[in-house]
């Protein structure tokens, strides 16, 4: 029977070592190239490193909301944040939790940090309220009244807006001052709908019931403020709910406002965008309401077009602070528009805030730390350092333990730092990724890793050579060992790294990151290069001479002689003849 012919198999695909060099010189050059054209010749760096702008915010308790700080709202408000500074175009800003109540925003270097500042800390609590009652925005003297409705008008220095869809709201241009009788209608007309009890006061007689507690703490409240104090126009609002009336200021301090429950709020708002209108010459904020929202709006428009100056306008509050106040002369649907003295950038910044909603919590500013670039730099430095040690230890260690074979290990681990290097600069601007120093700290773990790969191949290879083998039925036999070992070893980083990325925040996703990305890497190194080399040059003379300096030498390693098996003759058996 003739042998069986031997066949390719294995020996096939090992026998082509030249196309798994090309293949991973390809994604090389590739990657390589495709960082240059891009213009990111280095990695993005964190605030550690690069320095910047640090925030800490912390959670306040709401009125009649006890249990509103909870770890869903403090996720929901991190989410948001980060959208808001995302819409600024810085994309490796970090936003995480700090404790229960604190959040940390984290913006490097190279942004506008007052800008960020702003949009981190505003709540942006949107309502449409109806106006019922404005005067000029500083206080009333005790024992005067506010200036009485004369028809005469005074400007309002509050930004106008306009509605538009099926109808248009004029712009305010001017507002009428309202006595003090007036304003007291004004309250009590929003309080009957609440079927409290209020003031008969009519044509400015005398009121012939008790004044209700509520409306009279509202108008105290309201002859008090002084809307030209900063601090005053912050807490005009403050602790009222939506459906209660309230006072507020204008966001100038020029006008202060009696206004009625909220009709409309910013969950009804669908999308905000700031735009130019080459008409006026101006900018504005434009706005779409969802469905719901769009009939609540045509409800509040429909009831104050109906209304006398000054309850024919609604007031869009912002955070407690009237941003526009504008009158509605016929029912309007759809969308809504904000203008006003906006600059570009601060109809931008209204559009952001409003695109992405209200934060479900309101934030105090507790801190604001400047991350100088020099301290990044000395951690940066004092991170390579290590790395270059704990490189330079490695190499030794290869050297004077598997000399020859040291070579490759080195041309090995100088692969997978070009691809990790390549790969971490186009990262940023695709994923918005950026290098912090645990960033770092993985990426020097990483070398141990892939080193321990290149030693598990090169001791598979020298166990075969032990066995009394030649170099390259060695190189093919210890493969398979080699490969399971590899990819079990790395797996287990792999999914360490995965686990502690998921289950952690902020900076140690860093080190998680870098770690998951270069395990990745060493299975790619180690399968398309350093055993297609080491096949390669287990074909020179060097190497496959077993060479004293090669790191396979027989003598060194201990061979032994291939055992033979001798085989074993056997006597012939004599059977009986038969009789």
């Amino acid at each position: 029977m003739p042998a069986p012919k031997k066949g390719k198999g294995r020996a096939g695909g090992q026998s082509r070592p030249g196309r798994a060099l090309a293949l991973i010189l390809i994604a090389m050059v590739a990657l390589t190239g495709g960082m240059f054209l891009s213009g990111n010749t280095k990695p993005r760096l964190g605030i550690d490193l690069a320095g910047g702008t640090s925030i800490t915010l912390q959670a306040k308790n709401q009125p009649g909301k006890p249990n509103a700080i909870n770890k869903t709202n403090m996720d929901t408000a991190v989410s948001i944040i980060e959208r808001r500074v995302n819409g600024l175009g810085v994309s490796e800003a970090e936003v995480q939790t700090q404790g229960d109540r604190n959040i940390i925003v984290n913006i490097p270097k190279g942004t506008d940090s007052k800008q960020a500042q702003e949009q981190v800390g505003t709540t942006a609590q949107l309502y449409f309220r109806p106006v019922l009652t404005v005067t000029d925005g500083g206080a009333t003297p005790t024992g005067t009244e506010s200036p009485s409705a004369t028809g005469s008008e005074e400007p309002d220095a509050t930004p106008s807006a306009k509605a538009s869809s099926d109808g248009t709201a004029s712009d305010s241009g001017s507002t009428p001052s309202a006595s003090a009788t007036t304003q007291g209608r004004a309250v009590t007309g929003a309080l009957k709908e609440d079927g409290t009890p209020t003031p008969g006061a009519s044509d400015g007689a005398a009121a012939s019931e008790t004044p209700d507690p509520a409306t009279a703490a509202l108008e105290k409240k309201f002859t008090e403020l002084d809307c030209s104090k900063s601090s005053a126009r912050a807490k005009a609002g403050e602790g009222v709910a939506p459906e209660d009336p309230t006072v507020a200021c204008s966001s100038e301090g020029d006008a202060k406002y009696i206004l009625g429950p909220a009709e409309v709020s910013g969950t009804d708002v669908d999308d905000a965008k700031a735009q130019f209108d080459q008409q006026r010459g101006i900018w504005l904020v434009s706005m779409d309401f969802t469905d719901k929202g769009s009939k609540k709006f045509q409800a509040i428009t429909k009831k104050l077009s109906a209304q006398q100056s000054p309850q024919n306008q609604f007031a869009i509050s912002l955070d407690g602070e009237v941003v526009s106040a504008p009158q509605v002369n016929s029912t309007l649907t759809g969308s809504a528009e904000i203008s006003g003295s906006f600059s570009q950038q601060s109809a931008e910044d209204l559009a952001n805030v409003l695109s992405y909603g209200a934060l479900p919590l309101s934030f105090q500013e507790q801190s604001v730390t400047t991350v100088s670039a020099a301290l990044g730099g000395d951690q940066l430095r004092a991170g390579l350092i290590a790395g270059a040690i704990g490189l330079a230890l490695v190499v030794i260690y290869l050297v004077a333990y598997y000399r020859g074979l040291a070579f490759i290990a080195l041309l090995s681990l100088g692969v997978s730092g070009v691809l990790s290097y390549t790969i971490m600069a186009l990262l940023g601007p695709a994923i918005g990724f950026a290098l912090n120093l645990p960033a770092v700290c993985g990426a020097i773990v990483a070398i141990g890793i892939t080193a321990d790969s290149f030693i598990v191949y090169f001791e598979r290879v020298r166990d075969e050579i032990r066995e009394g083998r030649t170099l390259r039925p060695a190189i093919e036999r210890g493969w398979p060992r080699a490969r399971r070992t590899i990819l079990v070893s790395d797996f287990v980083s792999f999914l360490a790294a995965a686990v502690l990325f998921l289950v952690t925040v902020g900076k140690v996703q860093g080190f998680a990151f870098t770690l998951g990305l270069t395990t990745l890497l060493d299975v790619v190194v180690v399968f398309f290069f350093t055993k297609p080399v080491l096949t390669m040059m287990g074909g020179t003379k060097f190497f496959s001479s077993g060479h004293p300096w090669s790191g396979l030498d027989p003598k060194r390693l201990g061979a032994k002689p291939p055992l033979r098996r001798s085989r074993r003759v056997n006597a012939p058996i004599d059977h009986p003849k038969e009789a």
